[in-house]
Formats: C-alpha cells, structure tokens, sequence
C-alpha cells in the first residue's frame, strides 16, 4: 500500500495530462494503468479510476461551462440514462471472471484507437468529411439552442445510456462512445463536443463511484492520490494543449491505446 501511495499520484498525472492533451481521451488508459502498475483486478481498478476521471471532468466541463461551449442540458439527459445503468454494468462486472474482463477491456481499447487514429489521419491529411443526411440533433441558430424532438432524444439517450453501462463495466469515462456519437448525431463543433462528453463522463462516473463506494467496493487511499494526479495532470494539459495538441499527437496516442490494448489482451489470456 505505501508502494501505492507513491505510484498512484504519479499515475494519476499521466492520465490527466493525457487527457488535456487529448480531449478526453487520456481516462481510457486509467484503468490499464492501475492494472499493470499497482496490480490491481479490474473489479477493484473500475471505481478507482471513474473517482480521477470524475474529478478532471468535472473541472473540464466547468472551465467549458464558464466558456458557454457546454450543452449542459443535453449532458445532463444522456448522464441521466447512464446512471440508471452504469450499477447494471456494475453489478456484471463483480460476476464475470477477471481475465474475460480484461479481454472485454481491450476490446474497448482497439475500437477507441482505431477510431481515433482514423479521425485524427483524416484530420492530419485535410480530409472532408463525407456528405451526409442532417443529423437529429441540431442547433437552432437564432437562440444556440437544440431542436428537440424524439430521433434527437433517443440517439442521446442510447449514447448515455451505452456509455453509463460501460462506466460500470469497464470503469471508464466512456468519452470514446460520447465523442463519435455527439459527432454523428449533431452538428455542434468540436469544442462543444469534447467539454459536453466531458461533462456527461464527470456525471456518470461521479454515480458510479457514489454507487461502488455504497457497495464497499472504493480503495480511497488508492484514489484521492490518483484523482488529485489526474486533475493536477488535467490543468497542466490544457495548459500546453494548443502547442502540443493535433492529428498528429491523436495518431500517436492512438497507437499507445493500441500497444496498450494487445498488453491486456494478453495479460487476459494468460488469466483465463
């Protein structure tokens, strides 16, 4: 445990810096870390991880707020879905053997990296992006609101939904299902699709964490150190992401979630 409280804080930093640099995207690793640093089961690395993402996202979605770039009510429909389900995901994950967990995680890991490295190649090479029908979800121009209506409402409810049942399953923030969903189903910009993912990651993750923690199932001592990382690494982010941020940087960690990815997947097998 004191080997813990030295590594933790240091953990928690990389991940946060990750995700300043990379929109979001840096959670998804906070759960493979926790497994190979601290040697911890999925089980027990899931709340420990959704506690630091929480806590970053919430800052994240605030700073977002105070720049009028978050669709808080829209973050706040699709949270409410994914909290109904993320105990579900919980509640599997405690009854599903560690190293199939572990296989469903990396699973999670390649589509995240392939996804991303495809949009951040599209990106790199200036790409269009196809035509397509217009989306459910979109903003009357008039008064920067969403035009409500049922398509709208159902695509944000599944994409809350999905991404609350894998916060409790896997432990993540499940910004890698928000992001692709909010880019499809809407047309805000990219600014606004990142701080609303975020904002609807600190919502669900802050339940699920509230829920493991009711359950006696939240290592704290692990947790405040990684968390405060996590946040400390969020500002430090931000802070040099306009420098150090593009396609580029997206296709590199792409690749890391790739390595990362066929590591666990091994690490699975060898569990089972």
């Amino acid at each position: 445990m004191d080997s813990a409280l030295l590594i933790s804080p240091a953990l928690g930093i990389f991940v946060g810096l990750l995700m300043g640099l990379t929109g979001a995207g840096g959670g998804i690793l906070s759960v493979p870390l926790l497994v190979f640093a601290l040697h911890m089961n999925m089980v027990d690395a899931s709340p420990v991880s959704l506690s630091a993402i929480a806590l970053a996202a919430s800052v994240g979605a605030l700073i977002g707020l105070k720049n009028h770039l978050l669709r808080y009510k829209a973050a706040m429909f699709m949270a409410i879905f994914g909290v109904i389900l993320s105990p579900v995901g919980f509640w599997l994950a405690n009854r599903i053997p560690n190293g199939p967990l572990l296989l469903l995680f990396s699973g999670a890991l390649f589509y995240s990296a392939l996804n991303q490295y495809r949009q951040a190649r599209k990106a790199a090479l200036g790409m269009p992006e196809p035509p397509r029908a217009p989306p459910p979800c979109l903003i009357n121009p008039s008064i920067g609101k969403f035009y409500w209506n049922i398509p709208c409402a159902r695509a944000l409810a599944l994409t809350g939904g999905l991404a609350g049942f894998l916060s409790g399953l896997l432990g993540v923030g499940g910004g890698f299902i928000i992001i692709p969903a909010l880019m499809r189903y809407t047309n805000l910009p990219a600014q606004s699709i990142i701080v609303t993912s975020l904002g609807v990651q600190a919502l669900i993750s802050s339940g699920s964490v509230i829920f493991a923690a009711s359950t006696g199932n939240f290592h704290f001592i692990v947790a405040a150190p990684f968390s405060l990382g996590a946040l400390a690494g969020l500002l430090m982010g931000l802070a040099i992401s306009k420098k150090l941020s593009g396609p580029k940087l997206q296709q590199l960690f792409a690749v890391m979630v790739f390595g990362v990815a066929i590591s666990l997947t091994i690490k699975g097998i060898h569990a089972l």
